[in-house]
Formats: C-alpha cells, structure tokens, sequence
C-alpha cells in the first residue's frame, strides 16, 4: 500500500485522467448525437450502455498491452508506406465515422421529414424502435473501439503502471457518464450546435484516416478548431436570445 503514498503516482493519474477526459469529447458528441435519434426515455439508458462499452474495450485494451504494442508492427505495405494492424483499426474507424457524421449532417439539414414516422400499428412501431435502439448501440461500440485504441496508446506511452491506467480509465468514464447527459441535451436542443458537432465528427474522421497514413495530425490543433468553432456559436446562441427577447418585448 506504500504507493498509495507516492505523489508521483497521483500526478501520473491525475495527468492521464485528464488526457482520457480529453480525448472521450469526440467519444461523447458521438454518443449524445446517435443518441438523439431515440426516444427520451431510452436515451438514458443508451448512454449508459455505450459509455459502459467505452469502458469495457480500454481496459480489455489494456489488459492486453503486448497484443496492443503488436498492431504498430507493420504487416505489409503499400507503395512504400507500411501498413500496420492498428493503421487497419484506425482507417476503418476514420471511414465510419466520415461516413455516419455525413450521413446525419444530411439527415439534419436536408431530410428532417424522415424524423415523421408514417401511421403503422404499435407492435411494429415497437419492434422497429428495438433495431433502431441496438443498431445503435452496435454503432456506438464499433466507434469505441477506434477511440478506446487511440486513447489507450496514448496511455501506455505516459505512464508505465498498469493500476494507475486502469484507475484512470474508470474515473474518465465516471466524469464522462455525468456530462454525456448536459451534454446531450444541449446538443439536441440546438440543432446548429449538433451540425457543428457533427462537422467537428468529420474532422475527427479525417484525422483518424490521416493517422493510418502516417500523417499526424497534432490533436491540439483539432481542438482548438472546435473551441473556436464553439466560442463563435456561442455569440451567435446569446445574438440569437437577445433578438428574440427583443421580439417577445415588442
């Protein structure tokens, strides 16, 4: 128990509990936007259920850091660029979330009359919300796998104590459990603030592609993107409030 004592192993958590925190924002707009797409009363549980994944697929990760340091070995190559397991992982994962976060920038700007669902009776209303429910949940797993590999590397490279990863990846989660919700909402309630989101998915999808190719790049720089992106949005947000509130005034 004398490492509980230790304050660099609480600085070593504190730091990588952070950088979780951090890199589960795309793992979050993810899940709070596929979320959206159910009913109020289920989305609470689908939270759950997918951030419990999240959790489940780092520390299945992490229990197996020499299969996890394995993927960086290339296994053939292409012109010249050698592919590796985890260059697989993340192409896949890059061309997925290009495609769902285009798929519902569509669906938002151009086909909202697919949200009316037509008259039909109540067993297959229900039996089509069950589909809908775990094919996004099946969604929300594939995805997690992507980020959980990224953020697990990461990890490794940071600290070298199997315990404090394990610690940090379960205290990540519990503040990622906690903001998923606000998060949602406000997400969903501003449908601007979701095609921005869903913009910022894209770019996730691109960087993620790029790495496949050896192409870093910076995750810095993709973050300070969308904190432009969102300060820019939240002076639209309060303009938008104060004309309104004019209006109601008048």
């Amino acid at each position: 128990m004398d490492f509980l004592f230790d304050p660099n192993i609480w600085i070593a958590f504190a730091m990588l509990t952070t950088l979780e925190i951090v890199l589960g924002v795309d793992n979050i707009i993810f899940i709070s936007i596929l979320v959206g797409r159910l009913p109020p009363e289920q989305r609470d549980k689908a939270r759950r259920l997918g951030l419990g994944f999240a959790m489940i697929s780092r520390l299945l990760l992490l229990a197996s850091l020499s299969w996890i340091m394995g993927l960086k070995a290339d296994l053939f190559s292409v012109f010249g660029q050698g592919i590796s397991g985890r260059d697989i992982v993340l192409l896949a994962g890059g061309l997925f979330l290009l495609w769902k976060a285009s798929h519902e920038i569509f669906v938002e700007v151009e086909a909202r009359e697919q949200d009316h669902a037509p008259d039909t009776d109540a067993a297959t209303l229900k039996a089509a919300g069950q589909r809908l429910f775990w094919g996004i949940i099946g969604q929300i797993a594939i995805i997690d796998i992507v980020f959980s590999l990224d953020s697990v590397i990461t990890a490794v490279g940071m600290v070298d104590n199997l315990a404090v990863m394990v610690a940090a990846v379960i205290a990540a989660v519990g503040v990622m459990m906690f903001a998923a919700k606000p998060i949602g909402d406000f997400v969903d309630s501003h449908p601007s603030v979701k095609v921005l989101a869903l913009a910022f998915l894209v770019m996730v999808g691109m960087a993620l592609t790029a790495e496949a190719f050896e192409v870093h790049i910076p995750k810095g720089y993709v973050y300070a993107a969308m904190a432009f992106s969102l300060a820019v949005e939240a002076l639209n947000l309060r303009a938008r409030s104060k004309r309104l509130a004019k209006a109601n005034a008048a």
